[in-house]
């Protein structure tokens, strides 16, 4: 089959009949318990995939699928179906003085296409958001998981053809990279693309696009611990947005620690030594940290180790002496994704979440929470940060756009 079939066919299926709620939610709820059914069967594709790939690239635990990461993707489904679907909702409603009543409606993107890498999970989340926004999916998976996506795609095509609906409501296309070229070159089929997975991919798309992008940027992520910040807290907080999954792009990548606290940084990373975090740190932090951190896992931070997306054990530190400076170095280094403050002090406080330009700025809190499931979207497409459109993990109302209708009683415009 051309590529262009794959588009025509998936605006025939944005154009037809449109789905109930009822409807809608009960496809999703279906995906989800086929999901769960289905496990062994994911895991075996997900294997085939497995094999293909080295256990050392950052990419192998995003591509790996367990048990327990099918059954979260099943209840993040499942959340996605029980939540109020923006369709239709009413932004603006008013009547002008000329009885022209006019109001502006959530309507969906359309056809929205998807260009991602190693990560299975996305297939099931980027299906199940835009099916519940009244979306049509093109989706365009890396090879290194075209078994996995294959198999998830398949079980979807199951559902919905027992629910007699077209299975173009969410098209898989061929894993090589000329469906990219063609998803790219897809005007007049696919209303928005939205690339995830590695800077590299990001950029590729935004520049070789000529359809829409909305960019789901690379998560380079800094957190401040500042000279009245709690120390127990700073202890739990950078381990778990360092260690809890590195591979993802809400993972810590740089702790910028000011000078005056430089005495606790040993206690700090007594956690991260015990999962082998290799530090990158700046002269101050490596004196300090030098012979109480392991050797093997401690070096002296290069230029390249700031500004870098580690999506591994691995994570720089940079000295500063005020909030100034920290802010400094988050602007010339931040992709903009999430960064957060460790402090006790309010004027600080106000002063890192008005001045950092990032889509999810944080408190006292990790930035594992960077996540459309974790802050109540059911799940995302990805995770925006650009600014126009949408900002942040993208969930149901960001699938979405608005048209104004109009009515009236035989209005006409005199000039």
């Amino acid at each position: 089959m051309a590529y262009n079939q794959y588009f025509e066919n998936a605006l025939t299926a944005a154009r037809g009949k449109s789905l109930t709620a009822d409807t809608i939610n009960k496809v999703l709820l279906d995906v989800a318990n086929a999901a769960i059914m289905q496990t062994d069967y994911l895991l075996q594709e997900n294997a085939k995939d497995l094999q293909r790939m080295d256990p050392a690239d950052p990419k192998y635990d995003r591509l790996t699928l367990t048990p327990a990461r099918i059954q979260s993707v099943a209840i993040d489904i499942k959340n996605v179906s029980v939540l109020p679907s923006p369709l239709g909702a009413v932004l603006s409603d008013k009547t002008l003085p000329n009885g022209l009543q006019i109001k502006k409606v959530r309507v969906p993107l359309g056809v929205v296409g998807v260009i991602y890498e190693a990560r299975p999970n996305v297939t099931f989340d980027v299906f199940a958001l835009c099916f519940k926004t009244g979306n049509v999916c093109i989706l365009k998976g890396g090879s290194d998981a075209e078994f996995s996506n294959r198999a998830i795609i398949k079980i979807i095509h199951e559902v919905l053809a027992a629910h007699s609906i077209n299975l173009n409501m969410g098209t898989l296309l061929p894993a090589e990279r000329d469906a990219t070229e063609a998803l790219l070159n897809a005007v007049g089929y696919v209303d928005v693309l939205i690339p995830r997975g590695s800077q590299g991919l990001i950029d590729y798309v935004r520049n070789n696009s000529k359809v829409p992008v909305i960019e789901t940027g690379a998560g380079i992520v800094h957190t401040y611990f500042d000279e009245t910040g709690d120390l127990n807290k700073a202890v739990a907080i950078i381990d778990n947005a360092k260690t809890r999954r590195v591979s993802v792009c809400n993972a810590l990548d740089c702790l910028i620690i000011n000078s005056k606290r430089l005495g606790d940084l040993v206690h700090i990373a007594e956690p991260l030594a015990k999962k082998e975090v290799t530090i990158f740190a700046d002269k101050q932090a490596y004196a300090v940290l030098d012979g109480h951190y392991p050797s093997s896992l401690l070096h002296e931070a290069k230029p390249e180790h700031f500004g870098t997306e580690f999506l591994s054990m691995k994570m720089s530190v940079k000295t500063v002496n005020d909030l100034d400076e920290a802010l400094g170095h988050i602007a010339a280094n931040s992709s903009k994704h999430s960064e957060a403050i460790i402090s006790e002090d309010e004027l600080n406080i106000e002063n890192f979440l008005n001045r950092v330009d990032a889509a999810a700025v944080y408190v006292n809190a990790s930035t594992a929470f960077t996540d459309g499931a974790q802050f109540g979207l059911g799940a995302e497409i990805g995770i925006s940060t650009q600014k126009l459109h949408a900002r942040g993990p993208m969930g149901l109302e960001e699938l979405t756009s608005y048209k104004w209708i109009v009515k009236g009683n035989g209005q006409i415009r005199s000039t």
